[in-house]
């Protein structure tokens, strides 16, 4: 009994990572690269196991993010809900790309999302007005690999129905 409730709750689980990653205070220089962990994590949920994390679970996180961050209420949910729908869109071939392909689209995915946030900031008035808004972009594509393999282990552990 007590393994099926860790495996209910192991995906939950790795959004609580993310979102506690995504909060962590940083050093000041380190911070305009924070990864996008929560993105990530979503995405490899959604190529992972699309009937089980959808767009629906993107919108729910971004909301949550939303409240973290103080940002305007929908913007990172619409973010994560667009890209979750093109990833499940694409899951089929890109969950059998090579892990650097992945990374890839990966990034492409991240620069919809940074756009779509971009949007709205732009058209709340708030646009940063630095290229270091991309940095999250440039570092959550070289840790990839390294989210990838950490999931899927994770994956591999305690999910059913997971190849």
């Amino acid at each position: 009994m007590g393994e099926w409730r860790a495996r209910l709750l192991v995906i939950p689980m790795t959004f609580v990572g993310a979102l506690v990653l995504t909060v962590m205070p940083l050093p000041e220089e380190l911070a305009p690269w924070r990864p996008e962990w929560l993105a990530m994590t979503v995405l490899y949920w959604t190529l992972a196991l699309p009937r089980q994390v959808g767009v629906g679970t993107a919108w729910f996180l971004g909301l949550l993010l939303d409240v973290t961050q103080g940002a305007l209420l929908g913007q990172h949910a619409l973010g994560l809900a667009v890209i979750a729908w093109i990833s499940l869109r694409l899951h089929q071939r890109v969950r059998f790309f090579p892990v650097w392909q992945q990374a890839v689209t990966v990034g492409a995915l991240l620069a919809v999302h940074l756009m779509l946030v971009l949007w709205v900031y732009g058209i709340t008035g708030m646009a940063p007005g630095t290229w270091l808004y991309w940095a999250p972009l440039a570092s959550s594509v070289l840790l990839w690999p390294l989210v990838f393999v950490t999931l899927r282990g994770i994956r591999r552990r305690w999910c059913l129905g997971a190849s």
